[in-house]
């Protein structure tokens, strides 16, 4: 049967809650009533004390007409203020329902394993993230309209998308080989000196809280562009943060993920102690050892909005930081549109040519011939 899905009621007047990223409170749209999260804490203890007696199955019958590779991965909710049903895929964590647009959190999302550490609440609202996406685009002549068009502008979605936090000591030992010439003459002979050094380096370093997504959707690059997020205003995970948000849980595992993150350790220790080698002209890694210790992970959602837009049968993704209003994404080139500005462009150019080889002309005569 179908899985319930949770909804924070206003006490006052019964209407769906918003988590509101400029006051920080969890708000009534209607009848303007404020709550701090702390205040729906209650709710995260009835998602434990659910999740223990939920053991239906996630399919209705009705989704059992569905062919077994289009029924893979897909669940069936029922919203609770309105009964209708909402088709989301496995790791779907909260939504809006597409009949009444209700805020909707699916239950058992949040709740053992796939329950948070952490959450980083939104600070830019949706306004702040069109306006951000529409600064972007100011001067781009030769963008396709399609990335203007105010309809898909206003498609924009507040996301808080999985990821993985890796702390760790790193502990890098390193040997290069350093060189030095120097080349004198004695009138006779050209002589040239070579030195060379072993150089060795060793270092640590305390790494906190290295991000890596935790979502198969979300491209890697895109994600790791949006860096850095401030931690110090995480907080611990309470599900009225996601209210009027989209989200998911993660569908990657921190022991697949944690190697992305040792990849970055690793980087930046040879980098750092690469430049203490300065002074020879020439310097060669010859061996590198790295350890990780008092090794934490922890599960966090952070905020992001994301916008996509389909151009000649491609899809175009942006995404802001929603904390702190960084935006990534590439801008296609239109042809049709470059080859426009040089008709017009060439053909005022042309224009202004002719009009000065003509002056000349005319002023070669003296005024007196046309």
């Amino acid at each position: 049967m179908p899985q319930q899905l949770l909804e924070y009621k206003c006490p006052a007047c019964g209407a769906s809650l918003q988590f509101d990223s400029g006051s920080q409170q969890v708000v009534c749209p209607y009848c303007d009533s404020s709550f701090s999260p702390q205040d729906l804490i209650d709710y995260d203890s009835f998602l434990k004390e659910d999740a223990q007696n939920e053991t239906s199955d996630p399919w209705s019958k009705d989704a059992e007409r569905w062919e077994k590779d289009e029924a893979s991965g897909l669940n069936v909710y029922t919203c609770a203020a309105c009964g209708g049903e909402v088709l989301g895929d496995d790791t779907l964590a909260s939504a809006r329902c597409p009949f009444c647009d209700n805020t909707v959190i699916m239950k058992r999302q949040f709740t053992g394993e796939w329950k948070p550490d952490l959450v980083l609440p939104f600070k830019l609202d949706k306004k702040a993230a069109q306006d951000a996406f529409r600064k972007h685009l100011h001067g781009k002549k030769l963008l396709a309209k399609e990335f203007r068009s105010e309809s898909n502008i206003k498609e924009i979605k507040g996301v808080y998308v999985p990821f993985w936090l890796f702390s760790s000591d790193v502990s890098a030992s390193m040997r290069f080989k350093g060189t030095t010439s120097r080349a004198w003459t004695d009138g006779s002979y050209d002589y040239v000196e070579t030195s060379n050094y072993a150089l060795l380096r060793a270092a640590t370093a305390r790494f906190n809280r290295i991000p890596v997504d935790g979502s198969e959707k979300m491209d890697d690059a895109l994600m790791d562009s949006l860096e850095p997020f401030d931690f110090s205003e995480a907080v611990d995970f309470q599900t009225a943060y996601l209210s009027g948000y989209f989200s998911d849980r993660y569908d990657v595992e921190a022991d697949v993920s944690v190697d992305r993150a040792k990849a970055r350790f690793s980087k930046s220790m040879v980098s750092r102690v690469a430049s203490t080698t300065g002074g020879f002209n020439g310097v060669t890694m010859e061996s590198t050892t790295i350890s990780e210790r008092n090794n934490k992970r922890e599960y966090a959602l952070l905020p992001v909005w994301l916008l996509h837009v389909k151009w000649q049968n491609k899809l175009y993704t942006f995404a802001m930081n929603g904390q702190t209003g960084k935006l990534v994404g590439d801008l296609p080139l239109d042809r049709k549109q470059l080859w426009k500005y040089r008709l017009l462009y060439g053909g005022i150019f042309a224009g202004v040519l002719a009009g000065l080889v003509l002056l000349g002309h005319f002023l070669g005569c003296g005024g007196g011939c046309l």
